[in-house]
């Protein structure tokens, strides 16, 4: 099982955005037996509630399914229990190195290194800058590139 767990800073927009968006490219490649996927956020203030209306808004338009989804705070266990950790940030991976010392097996980079000569090096919170939009399409694209990272190193792996 390959475990995979989305870090911002909340958990309502961009990291259950990626949980959601990465859950569908998993299902369309028919590999949703081989992998559990989470999010979670680093702060503590949206503990139980659903994803931001913009993020949910957004979701439904691309028919992407965020059912069940509640925001969580990540705790110290998650940098053991996940194969990858991937940040929306860099305050986000800052954070995380702050947390404490994760397992050397475990990959922790932020969603848009996955992409070669990407736009953004981080993913903006659209919390903030209110452009769901543009966060969904760095997502996707970022998302993306992560399945393909996971699936290679699946093969080399081998």
């Amino acid at each position: 099982m390959i475990k995979v767990l989305f870090v911002c800073l909340g958990n309502i927009c961009r990291s259950p955005m990626a949980e959601a968006v990465f859950r569908k490219i998993v299902q369309e490649n028919g590999m949703e037996d081989q992998f559990y996927i989470d999010s979670a956020g680093m702060g503590d203030w949206h503990i139980g509630k659903p994803p931001h209306r913009g993020t949910q808004k957004k979701l439904n338009e691309m028919n992407i399914s965020y059912e069940g989804q509640k925001a969580r705070q990540i705790i110290l266990n998650d940098l053991d229990t996940f194969d990858y950790i991937i940040a929306m940030d860099e305050q986000n991976m800052n954070d995380l190195t702050n947390l404490g010392k994760h397992s050397e097996n475990v990959v922790v980079k932020k969603l848009m290194d996955f992409v070669a000569d990407a736009k953004e090096k981080d993913v903006p919170d659209p919390y903030f800058t209110k452009n769901f939009d543009y966060t969904y399409e760095l997502v996707r694209e970022g998302c993306e590139h992560l399945y393909s990272f996971i699936q290679q190193q699946q093969h080399d792996s081998k």
